[in-house]
């Protein structure tokens, strides 16, 4: 069991309280994996208050010397990711080649933005009279907020950091309780890597008050956040209240489209990967499959035996393809949407059960589940379930596919599987969400591209992930020069 203590000023302190809170394996809920300061409102103020401090002489700091200590950072990352990979799939319960993947993306993050560094700045720009200057200085915005969820504990975290940082601001960052570590472990490397004191604070506990906090405090000047869209859609209201810069990101009901036309070999093989992969538990996941009616028996047949190679365990385990839900409430979550969905007049067509042979019984286990007779206007077809819980929904045409995909009030990642060349334009540029995928799984992201979504999804005024990530983090500063005297 390892214990952390909470990063306020470049010093590891207690919370004020003295209370910890300890995290568990969800793989095995007998292991206590860590142990973390239960902070409150005290403590958020006093983190605060030391990045305000430390901003003056971040924001001093030359772009390109900001980004060396990212890259610093990102060597030391890697140079740890076995045994972070492990960490991280104790707390969270994803697979370790999932977890191994995601702490090497999260030193590819800081490698990118250190190297983004040296293009950093503004522009110049053509005065219509001689002897004038135009330009723009691209500046740090002050101190921001973070608050971090839990189902990419490493990845999520630095993709917001690496931008703030690079920008010249401090941060204050909250992560998500269930599985904390690896922000400790982050901020552990940069503070390695040569990061000033006070530069980047980390507190954890409670999440109202320490949450309510930074939404409401009013030295902090920005604050990024992505969860739920009740917890996100209440922090925005906050935020809006003093008219701080936010930056929401939350759930979603991503659909994938199988047409007719499109090789369902391949369409079983992405879905059962973005359906399940992660153990669902992912924004971006696969939760609704649209499929053109005249070839659903034959997708259905694939995509079921493609989920009965999927091996359920844990996740440090060889062989094992599919970890835990992460805790029990998620787990009974899972659960109750079958149920609901079922009593709504839908088919359990496999999975759905616990799994609780040998050391499973220790752990939030189940199969992954796919139902079907499927309608748009179910819950199960309108609400965020995060877990390994798939649908299909059988449509007669394109256009019936692409009504249905689009009849949520999310929008973050979709998919189509097709051979359409036409079909899949059009869907390109009717689909309503912010990550379009042709031929491809639902999940997964290049870390060099813009990030986000429409409607709740999403706030829907700055991209995350990257050279856009920076807008967010800094602000245009208009400069004109007449030396024309």
């Amino acid at each position: 069991m390892q214990s952390y203590q909470n990063l306020i000023g470049g010093e590891w302190i207690a919370a004020a309280s003295g209370k910890t809170f300890s995290t568990t394996n969800p793989a095995d809920t007998r292991e206590t994996v860590a142990t973390y300061p239960h902070s409150a409102q005290a403590d958020a103020q006093a983190a605060i208050a030391a990045a305000k401090a430390a901003f003056a002489g971040w924001a001093a700091q030359t772009a390109p010397a900001r980004g060396r200590i990212l890259s610093k950072a990102s060597q030391i990352l890697e140079s740890r990711k076995a045994d972070l990979a492990k960490l991280l799939t104790r707390e969270e319960g994803k697979t370790l080649a999932e977890a191994t993947g995601e702490v090497q993306r999260s030193a590819d993050i800081l490698r990118f933005f250190g190297g983004l560094s040296y293009t950093l700045g503004g522009q110049t720009i053509p005065h219509d009279l001689p002897g004038n200057l135009l330009l723009t200085r691209r500046e740090p915005i002050g101190v921001v907020g973070l608050i971090t969820p839990w189902n990419f504990p490493i990845a999520i975290p630095v993709w917001k950091l690496a931008p703030a940082l690079l920008c010249g601001n401090t941060v204050v960052i909250k992560p998500a309780s269930q599985a904390p570590a690896m922000t400790f472990e982050v901020a552990k490397a940069l503070i390695e890597a040569g990061l000033p004191k006070g530069v980047l604070n980390v507190v954890t506990g409670d999440g109202r008050s320490v949450g309510g906090e930074l939404a409401t405090n009013p030295d902090i000047i920005a604050l990024s956040f992505t969860g739920s869209y009740k917890i996100g859609h209440g922090i925005y209201q906050q935020l809006a209240q003093r008219m701080a810069r936010a930056q929401m990101e939350m759930g979603s009901k991503n659909p994938t489209i199988v047409l007719a036309d499109g090789d369902l070999d391949l369409a079983a093989r992405l879905v059962a990967i973005a359906a399940f992969g992660l153990t669902g538990q992912a924004c971006t996941a696969t939760s609704r499959v649209i499929v053109e009616r005249s070839v659903l028996p034959a997708f259905t047949e694939k995509l079921i035996e493609k989920m009965k190679a999927i091996k359920v365990g844990n996740g440090l385990a060889d062989g094992v393809t599919m970890g835990p839900s992460v805790n029990a409430q998620e787990f009974q979550g899972n659960f109750d949407y079958i149920d609901i969905a079922v009593k709504e007049g839908a088919k359990l067509l496999w999975g759905g059960a616990k799994l609780t042979d040998g050391d499973l019984a220790h752990g939030y286990f189940m199969q992954p589940t796919l139902l079907g007779d499927v309608t748009p206007t179910m819950r199960i077809a309108q609400e965020e379930v995060f877990g390994p819980v798939c649908v299909l929904i059988a449509v007669d045409s394109f256009d019936e596919a692409l009504k249905v995909a689009n009849g949520v009030d999310v929008g973050l990642s979709a998919s189509l599987i097709t051979r359409d060349f036409k079909k899949a334009m059009v869907y390109s540029e009717k689909i309503e969400c912010g990550v379009v995928k042709v031929n491809q799984i639902s999940t997964g992201l290049a870390l060099q591209a813009p990030f986000g979504g429409l409607k709740k999804s999403s706030t829907d005024g700055f991209k995350e992930q990257g050279a856009g990530a920076v807008e967010f983090y800094s602000r245009l500063k208009t400069v004109y020069f007449d030396y024309s005297a």
